[in-house]
């Protein structure tokens, strides 16, 4: 009888291998698991399994209404993640399997973990259940010994209850609040048609309110003058700079809203008179000078955890929060250099002290010049020692601190290797001593007339590196006066002239947006904006997400057009400000509250304790899920009130002001007369406008291209859009452009003498020329210089939902190709992908070129077709022919080669049809495309129905009637071309 071991990643598992191995005996490597007398031991990789609601409640897109809303399930059944349902499978057999009589769950120590665990054995046990005793290891450490200890110390399944029912009711909660909100929101915002995905959740959009929140208060920010008055002091030893301070200033009191003007500040003058007049007093004057020098300390930075990593690297180096995750999880899955990356703890368990020394004599002995000498002095040393900033169980949750292996990487990319170092640098620094400065404050005090002006001069120099010294910084001399660190001496009792003394004149700025960086650590620390003590107390470890969470989070916003990144700024989009504007509206900002999170965690952390039951915490989320959906559905006003806009450009059909409401911008008439009904909607299709894009739209009638709309079945595209005069509305309206250029084959005459080229034509070499929807050949429409047209190069403006610039196709007709583009989508598989766009003269049109893969193409070359053949084999073909011919056996005589048969060879046109076409051979598939070169250059194509051809003098004795549609050209053509 044998125990089933599961543990949550692949890593994990051998370290529990490697332990039990002296104890239990040699494990047998199958290529799922390890196997000895008394142990399977396997494992996950992350979750497996998630939940779903049964078949008969599930509600599938495109039926999102309020009809079929909420959905409470009253149970959830499991659904394997498709990405790892192999290891599922595998996972499941040894949990199946006779022998195996007991299970050991072996997952992280935490919610996350327990909650892998337990659904992957709901799953294996189907409907009747495995019906095996499982006992649970809890472990904080993985050194062997731990490992061990951990095994002599199991817990029982009752033991582990409370944490089980928190992790199932967590998963639950999040499932019915975010499903719920999101199809209550849609429904709500697709009421006018279309399908207007509207996404919410109890993580990602409390980040987003922070964001928002904070752009309302950029937007609301206004600028006030202040001044500074610098001086330049000028002593026997040389001159140094200070600046004036009110030696009596306090803060200011809290106003209405509970804070205080942060702007107000010592150093600030709010009137330049008054400034002047400091400075007139002060300069040329005398100067006392008193001063305070004493030395500080500065210790190194803790060690990183994810979201500490994430932010500095965003800082440093510029890594979005989603790349760092994935560089260490490549340093710790790929290359074994990193410790597991997705933590939130910046401490190490206290018995992980000798596998720091050998980590630290690792990096002592290997070959990275710039930071060995380092460590070598940290093993010289004895820099590692008992400490419990740094090795602490208390501050150990399932994961501990990132930390170098014991494994010297070798072949890591540029971005991974900065990264590695970047996390090596801060593992040596939290063992380093501290870096030692002289602080040094000095004020010069210049007295007239009775009053006293003085002065502040900061200086900080360098004593002593310490684990500075890892990151470059040396300890700077004395005669260094860089930046201003180093003061020059001023002796007891000297009095010192004011050399200069003038104004700054300054402005308040708003607050800086959100970078990644500061996102990250808002999220960490969403809790410390929360009034409720206990909720508060129940987020002082979380916050918004988990370390390996926050990242998608902030994906998924950027994803859903919520949110932009602009350089490292993260801006809030129009529908991000009409999500909360509609949260607030139907009462229910709950959603966009961090609070939320915090009574969560406040009730699950007694559910672990055994204080809540999991039946009482599952109702209240269903009422509340009841709650939000009853809001949306219940509605009823025309619109929901906020904070809108009123655009400056008039109404087109009347010169009214046009406002913003919830839903539309709307004519509200002149003044004194009513409005004349002129509207036009926020969000057509699902993409709403930004306030300058709808200013563009009203002033220049249209738009575009334009990303981000959604059909009603939900799938994305792209389109212009424009405002068009409806005859008989006698107003205008919004329409989509898809560029379908229904006049473009009538013959009339276009004029392109107000334009700038794009650049010479692939085919022809005169002008193109932007002309609706496409980049079209002067020689491909109708002009006064040319009214028959006699090129056919056209090509769109958008290809596949990727919109092509200006600037790219400038680039194309000049080069004969893009830049790498990466937001077409196939019209097959809906699926985004990148490609170069290039002229290919062969085929006469615009093609994709793809980019090269790393490491050469997943796929063998292409066949081509039409060209003739090489003139001789390759040296490899010779030898592939060489093995199928045995040397012994006589080549049977060749029959004499057939001539290779032309394209298209043996195919003559009929007179008729030569007539139009000329009258050499040809392939099948050339007489349709001269066919359609002669039908457009002659427009030819019905007004009314595209797909209609009409006959002309030539062409009907072809079709042998007026009028074919282009189905029919086919079959047509194959009467009138015979062998020669």
């Amino acid at each position: 009888m044998k125990t089933l071991v599961i543990a949550e990643k692949p890593s994990v598992a051998q370290d529990i291998v490697r332990a039990l191995t002296p104890v239990a005996g040699k494990f047998e490597k199958h290529d799922e698991h390890f196997e000895n007398d008394s142990y399977v031991v396997t494992s996950a990789v992350g979750h497996l399994v998630e939940i779903q609601a049964p078949e008969e409640f599930d509600v599938k897109r495109g039926k999102w209404s309020f009809a079929n809303l909420p959905v409470i399930p009253p149970h959830f059944d499991l659904k394997p993640v498709d990405k790892t349902k192999t290891r599922l499978n595998a996972v499941v057999k040894q949990a199946k399997r006779k022998d195996v009589t007991q299970l050991i769950n072996a997952c992280d120590a935490g919610r996350e973990g327990e909650l892998i665990f337990r659904l992957i054995e709901q799953y294996a046990g189907g409907k009747t259940g495995l019906n095996k005793p499982v006992k649970r290891l809890w472990l904080q450490s993985m050194t062997p010994q731990a490992i061990r200890d951990g095994f002599d110390a199991l817990r029982t399944e009752k033991q582990m209850q409370g944490l089980a029912d928190a992790a199932r009711s967590r998963s639950e909660a999040d499932w019915l609040v975010g499903i719920n909100g999101t199809r209550a929101m849609t429904a709500f915002n697709s009421r006018d048609g279309g399908f207007f995905l509207t996404t919410v959740g109890r993580v990602q959009t409390p980040t987003l309110s922070v964001v928002v929140e904070r752009e309302e208060k950029i937007r609301k920010f206004v600028s006030r003058d202040y001044w500074e008055i610098h001086g330049v002091f000028q002593a026997e030893a040389g001159q140094y700079p200070g600046k004036w301070f009110d030696a009596n200033f306090k803060k200011p009191p809290p106003g209405p809203d509970g804070t205080a003007d942060a702007e107000i500040r010592a150093d600030r003058v709010w009137s330049e008179r008054e400034a002047r007049e400091i400075a007139d007093a002060a300069r040329g004057k005398p100067a006392s000078v008193t001063e305070e020098s004493k030395p500080t300390t500065q210790a190194s930075p803790m060690l990183f955890d994810l979201t500490s990593l994430q932010r500095e690297a965003n800082g440093r180096f510029g890594f979005s929060a989603k790349t760092t995750l994935a560089l260490a999880q490549s340093l710790y899955e790929r290359h074994k250099a990193l410790t597991y990356p997705r933590t939130d703890s910046r401490a190490l368990p206290e018995d992980y002290l000798p596998v720091v020394k050998d980590t630290m004599k690792m990096l002592a002995e290997s070959g990275m010049k710039h930071l060995a000498p380092f460590a070598q002095q940290a093993v010289d040393g004895s820099y590692v020692k008992p400490n419990k900033r740094i090795f602490d169980n208390a501050k150990v949750s399932d994961h501990f601190a990132i930390i170098p292996t014991l494994q010297a990487p070798s072949g890591l990319s540029d971005a991974e290797q900065k990264l590695y170092d970047f996390v090596v640098r801060r593992f040596m620094s939290v063992f380093f001593p501290s870096a030692e400065f002289q602080v040094t404050t000095r004020i010069s005090t210049v007295e007239t007339n009775g009053k006293k002006y003085p002065f502040r001069s900061d200086g900080k120099v360098l004593v002593k590196p310490g684990w500075l010294a890892i990151w470059g910084k040396e300890a700077i001399s004395d005669d260094d006066e860089k930046d201003g660190k180093n003061l020059v001496v001023v002796k007891p009792g000297e009095t010192v002239k004011t050399e200069s003394a003038d104004l700054k004149a300054l402005k308040t700025r708003p607050p800086a947006r959100y970078s990644e960086a500061t996102l990250l650590g808002a999220m960490e620390g969403a809790g410390k904006t929360i009034d409720d003590d206990e909720l508060r107390e129940a987020m002082q470890e979380k916050g918004l997400g988990t370390p390996a969470t926050r990242a998608a989070t902030i994906e998924g916003l950027i994803t859903e057009k919520y949110m932009l990144r602009e350089g490292r700024e993260l801006i809030p989009t129009a529908k991000a400000f009409q999500l909360m504007t509609l949260l607030r509206g139907l009462g229910v900002e709950e959603l966009s509250k961090a609070e939320l999170t915090g009574e969560w965690e406040y009730k699950l952390a007694q559910m672990e304790k055994g204080a809540l039951s999991r039946d009482a915490f599952m109702r209240e989320i269903a009422e509340m899920t009841q709650h939000i959906v009853k809001k949306a559905k219940e509605y009823d006003r025309d619109t929901v009130p906020g904070d809108y806009t009123t655009l400056s450009t008039p109404c087109p059909n009347c010169g009214g002001v046009v406002k913003e409401n919830y839903r539309r911008y709307s004519c509200t008439g002149k003044a004194g007369q009513e409005p004349c009904g002129f509207s036009f909607g926020k969000s057509p299709a699902g993409r709403t406008f930004e306030v300058a894009e709808a200013e563009v739209l009203l002033r220049d009638k249209h738009i575009g291209p334009l990303e981000g709309f959604r059909s009603k079945a939900g799938w994305p595209f792209t389109s212009e859009i424009v405002l068009k005069y409806d005859e008989e509305a006698k107003n205008w309206k919004l329409e989509f452009d898809f560029g379908d250029d229904k006049n473009a084959d009538t013959g009339e005459i276009v004029d392109f003498s107000e334009q700038d080229t794009v650049g010479p034509c692939p085919i022809c070499g005169a002008p193109v020329f932007e002309h609706g929807s496409n980049y079209v050949c002067e020689k491909s429409v109708p002009t006064t210089a040319q009214p028959t047209p006699s090129c056919t190069f056209k090509t769109g403006k958008i290809i596949l939902q990727q919109p092509v610039e200006r600037a790219q196709m400038e680039k194309l007709l000049a080069t004969g190709k893009t830049d790498l583009l990466d937001k077409f989508v196939s019209m097959r598989t809906r699926r985004a992908f990148k490609a170069f766009l290039t002229w290919n003269a062969e085929e006469g049109k615009v093609t994709f070129e793809f980019a090269p893969r790393e490491g050469g193409s997943k796929f063998p070359p292409r066949k081509t077709f039409g060209k003739a053949a090489p003139a001789g084999k390759t040296a490899a073909a010779k030898k592939v022919a060489a093995k199928k011919t045995p040397a012994a056996k006589k080549a049977p005589a060749a029959k004499k080669a057939a001539a290779p048969r032309k394209p298209g060879a043996g195919l003559k046109p009929s007179d008729s049809l030569a007539a139009v076409i000329g009258a050499e051979p040809v392939a099948r598939t050339e007489v349709i495309k001269k066919l359609w070169d002669y039908i457009k250059a002659n427009g030819l194509q019905d007004a009314a129905n595209k797909r209609a051809i009409n006959a002309d003098a030539k062409l009907k004795p072809v079709f042998g009637k007026d009028q074919v549609t282009m189905f029919e050209l086919a079959g047509i053509v194959g009467k009138h071309l015979s062998a020669p």
